[in-house]
């Protein structure tokens, strides 16, 4: 996935009230029953029916390691649907998210500023309209790319211009080398 994709999912995952199954057999059994089949499961994994089979069985209890990342996300994905969506919407409507970073910030304003692009590290609360738009445009599936353009602009409004009461000229804020990047709902 993405380095922001991936950090506004671990921020939701922070709201689950139970943990994930962590065994191979445990997770393989609740994929089976999201998907209604141990056909889906080994075709989305990309291994083979039978060896799908078999952890259900638990026969095989310890997968390999690229497989034990593909399962582990996938039931991570599935898990708590209803919870998640209630993260998702009170954060968008009501909470907003909490971005702690340490990156390369700068900005494009008027000739005699300091734009200079240097290493920052932020703490910021943005607004729920900056998360529903983070929120949304992950569910469209907007790449990293895209989804760094929208933390910029909600960076810019809340930290650069302070919701519109100083730097009204700022044109673009650059947020690019992430070292760090965590979401908190």
């Amino acid at each position: 996935m993405s380095l922001i994709g991936d950090g506004l999912n671990k921020a939701v995952q922070k709201a689950f009230t139970r943990p994930a199954p962590k065994s191979a057999g445990a997770q393989m059994r609740y994929l089976v029953k999201q998907l209604g089949g141990t056909k889906a499961v080994a075709q989305m994994l990309r291994i083979s029916q039978r060896t799908v089979e078999r952890y259900v069985k638990n026969q095989i209890k310890k997968p390999r390691p690229g497989l034990a990342g593909r399962l582990e996300r996938e039931v991570k994905q599935r898990w708590q649907p209803q919870i998640r969506a209630k993260a998702k919407q009170k954060a968008a409507s009501t909470g907003g998210i909490i971005i702690d970073t340490r990156a390369r910030l700068g900005y494009t304003a008027p000739i005699g500023s300091t734009d200079q692009d240097r290493i920052r590290h932020l703490t910021v609360a943005l607004p729920p309209a900056h998360a529903a738009r983070l929120f949304d445009a992950q569910e469209q599936g907007a790449g990293d790319a895209r989804l760094q353009e929208i933390a910029a602009e909600a960076l810019k409004d809340v930290y650069f211009q302070d919701g519109g009461r100083r730097a009204g000229s700022l044109d673009e804020v650059r947020f690019t080398d992430i070292e760090h990047l965590e979401f908190d709902l």
